[in-house]
């Protein structure tokens, strides 16, 4: 199969639910392949960790967009991520992330520990009343979902009672992250990204008249000690920021940033606690370990997201002629880079079709690196770190209870539902399983 079939397979439907066949057909042609004049595709890690470091590479600027994507303005979804952290360039890109950051160090993110706890023995509880009766539950809805946007939410300061709203407007927006998109799930994402914007205004007025303890306050207050007095710029616009007045953040970016510091801080977690949960049943002696000793979890978790990454892939272009893999990349270049694929490198993981939490040297490239590293790889691997243990615990009977359905996303890889029965068997003293190596993974 030559680049151009296996791509073409890769973003059919069949090839967005089970990628990996037909990264190996990919990597067959080598870590880079060159699959136009101006477009190459990277499989290998080495090479995927080099372009994401390399400063002469970035994301799509406005000047790209209004080559490739004329109106792009006119589209709601695309606009609002275009003005985000996720999606702008130094120093636009350095400003945005640097008033997030101290949300996200690792000091607050383990001081938020004990919340995380709490929330998921609620979680925990409320699963268990509603199985009950041996009846299933859906594992995503359940507890996939409402833990990470719990914690998220209690960081910017969004009332409980509005959580439930956030995981279709999340999936409708992130259609656009997609590397195709159809003007019919354009037109959803569009829809939802009016309603997380409208939403966020919202939350922005109310902050304004009544300054909370939250995320959401101190970014409302660095716009407004700027000089703006609203969070309403004309959407899709070009960025309000006053540079000659020292202005830091917009009233666009406010906006945009808020929405993207929700939907990034749940949408990956909640897709690598269930990518997660499904491989620890498919291997119960290593669930048995780590029931056992929770204190393997960290391993666990950098396995995980290497063996079943809950973000497949990102696009990088070149600013300058670059050098990679052998292959000169003129100024200009796309780089499609599989993240899912990088990470099952045999070239940096030996058997990497193989789960193994003992694994050494795990350094997925799951959230990234460089510049655009996620902000919060941190609270994420912290989520699944507290959860998978705690659930194993709870629940030694856990099993599937049925086939999971897997969303028809690429980019962002997780299952719409995942019906599990959480078992009645008490947990026993087993000691370490015969065969399991001791020790920290």
């Amino acid at each position: 199969m030559d680049p151009a079939e296996a791509l073409a397979l890769l973003m059919s439907p069949q090839g967005r639910i089970d990628p990996y066949p037909t990264y190996e057909r990919l990597r067959a042609h080598g870590p880079l392949v060159q699959a136009g004049p101006v477009f190459s595709v990277v499989t290998g890690y080495a090479e995927a960790d080099e372009i994401l470091r390399d400063s002469r590479f970035g994301v799509m600027d406005d000047a790209l967009r209004d080559q490739f994507l004329p109106g792009w303005r006119d589209s709601p979804a695309v606009a609002s991520i275009s003005r985000s952290m996720l999606r702008t360039n130094a120093p636009d890109h350095s400003r945005m992330r640097r008033l997030a950051a101290g949300a996200f160090t690792p000091r607050r993110i383990a001081a938020m520990r004990a919340v995380v706890e709490a929330q998921a023995e609620e979680l925990v509880g409320a699963m268990r009343e509603r199985a009950r009766d041996g009846e299933p539950v859906d594992f995503m809805a359940e507890f996939a979902y409402p833990l990470p946007v719990g914690v998220i939410c209690a960081l910017l300061g969004v009332p409980a009672a509005d959580r439930p709203l956030f995981r279709r407007w999340a999936a409708d927006l992130t259609g656009v992250l997609e590397p195709e998109i159809t003007p019919q799930e354009l037109a959803v994402a569009d829809q939802g990204a009016t309603e997380l914007r409208d939403y966020f205004a919202a939350l922005v007025r109310d902050r304004r008249a009544a300054p909370a303890d939250d995320l959401t306050t101190a970014l409302v207050g660095v716009h407004d000690a700027d000089g703006h007095d609203s969070a309403s710029a004309p959407r899709g616009g070009a960025p309000d920021r006053m540079r000659a007045d020292g202005a830091r953040l917009s009233g666009e970016e406010l906006l945009a940033n808020l929405v993207v510091l929700l939907v990034a801080g749940f949408e990956t977690t909640t897709n690598l606690l269930g990518n997660g949960l499904v491989v620890l049943l498919d291997h119960p002696r290593a669930a048995d370990a780590l029931r056992e000793r929770p204190d393997f979890a960290p391993g666990y978790v950098e396995e995980l997201l290497r063996y079943d990454s809950p973000v497949q892939l990102t696009t990088r272009i070149s600013q300058a002629p670059a050098t990679c893999g052998g292959a000169e990349l003129p100024a200009g270049s796309w780089t499609l880079l599989l993240l899912g694929a990088a990470n099952r490198d045999p070239r940096r993981y030996p058997e990497p079709q193989r789960f193994d939490p003992w694994r050494q040297q795990v350094h997925p490239l799951s959230f990234g690196a460089g510049a655009h590293y996620c902000l919060g790889a941190g609270l994420a691997r912290l989520e699944a770190q507290v959860a998978f243990p705690l659930l194993l615990r709870r629940f030694p009977g856990l099993a599937l209870a049925g086939r999971p359905r897997h969303r028809t996303r690429l980019t962002l890889r997780g299952y719409e539902t995942l019906p599990v029965t959480l078992g009645t068997s008490p947990l026993a003293d087993r000691g370490t399983p015969a065969g399991v190596r001791p020790g920290t993974p």
